[in-house]
């Protein structure tokens, strides 16, 4: 008699679940965008751009919108965050030495473990260059963590546009084959 009792109660809880399950995903309605996620309660990773992670899937916050990033940039990042994320340093900012970029990759933009990182000047000289380490198993499809220390002499101020550098984050290719190429680049300044 018990063991039914238990039973029947379980069934009558499971129940209930579904349909508090099901008002709750009413309640949270139809999400089409970044905003309509957060708004919903679901978790914001700390990447850039941001990244609502939902079950409906993965929305990314619209750069474009934001004044400090021009347009063109945040179509860049935004292009390339189902294959690289940032976390820091975060474009646009100023940056001094030592620099530690992380973030994370899929494990494909790795080769034994590490990809190149390259800093360079406003005019495309290279002031710096070094590897981002995996944090993680980068054998795999899935986004790996990596991080990444660049050690420069500040460019010497010449004016406002001498201040001006960018971060390039390139896909490691021992093939050498340029479809296979893939570049990340962030401007700074120093």
């Amino acid at each position: 008699m018990i063991k039914k009792s238990l039973i029947l109660m379980g069934i009558i809880v499971l129940i209930a679940g579904v349909f508090w399950f099901n008002d709750q995903e009413e309640e949270r309605g139809l999400m089409t965008n970044f905003e309509d996620c957060v708004a919903a309660g679901y978790p914001v990773a700390e990447s850039y751009p941001e990244q609502c992670l939902s079950p409906e899937g993965t929305f990314i916050r619209d750069l474009s919108e934001e004044v400090e990033i021009p347009a063109d940039l945040a179509e860049h990042i935004a292009s390339k965050s189902d294959l690289i994320i940032v976390s820091e340093p975060q474009p646009m900012t100023v940056i001094a030495s030592p620099l530690v970029v992380r973030g994370q990759a899929r494990g494909n933009w790795y080769f034994e473990a590490s990809f190149p990182i390259t800093l360079v000047n406003w005019d495309g000289l290279i002031i710096a260059g070094g590897y981002a380490e995996a944090k993680g198993d980068w054998m795999t499809e899935d986004f790996v963590p990596f991080e990444g220390v660049l050690e420069f002499k500040t460019p010497e101020d010449i004016g406002d546009f001498s201040r001006r550098g960018a971060i390039i984050l390139q896909k490691d290719n021992p093939s050498g084959l340029p479809e296979s190429d893939e570049a990340l680049e962030l401007p700074v300044y120093y």
